[in-house]
């Protein structure tokens, strides 16, 4: 599922519901006997990470992308900016970074967090209310950056 259909599914089913509403939405629904409707049985969901607010409280994620064993979250307050990225599973050490500056700048050790984590590399933030960013972030080497994007 592609980032925007992703965010689109979360905001039809997850605002003021359960955490599991989804689930037992797909999983638990019941068919009449008779009633000629088809039922569809899904595989079960791989575990995606999710962002738990770790760029702390007034953040919200405004986009996002995966990576192979993860999530890359951006998110922003209205004035900074902030990049998380997270794995689907805690678990031993593995290699990842996050990052965020100015469109036309450096990336530099106060912008990038890089190193082996078991949970989560970041949070990174930069301030730039009415400038364009550049961002992105890796778990063991996939993963991307994308330029000159989101005008805060």
């Amino acid at each position: 599922m592609n980032g925007r259909l992703k965010r689109i599914w979360q905001a039809l089913f997850s605002v003021g519901r359960k955490k599991n509403s989804l689930k037992r939405l797909v999983t638990g629904a019941a068919v009449p006997a008779g009633s000629g409707a088809a039922m569809v049985i899904a595989p079960a969901a791989a575990h995606a990470a999710s962002y738990d607010g770790v760029c702390g409280s007034g953040y919200g994620v405004i986009d996002s992308f995966a990576v192979n064993g993860g999530t890359v979250f951006l998110t922003y307050n209205g004035t900074y900016n902030c990049v998380v990225t997270v794995r689907d599973t805690p678990g031993a050490a593995e290699y990842m970074t996050a990052g965020v500056k100015l469109s036309g700048t450096d990336w530099s050790a106060s912008t990038t967090d890089e190193g082996d984590y078991t949970t989560y590399a970041g949070p990174r933030y930069v301030y730039a209310p009415g400038h364009r960013i550049d961002w992105g972030g890796r778990i063991n080497g996939s993963g991307k950056d994308i330029y000159n994007s989101h005008c805060g």
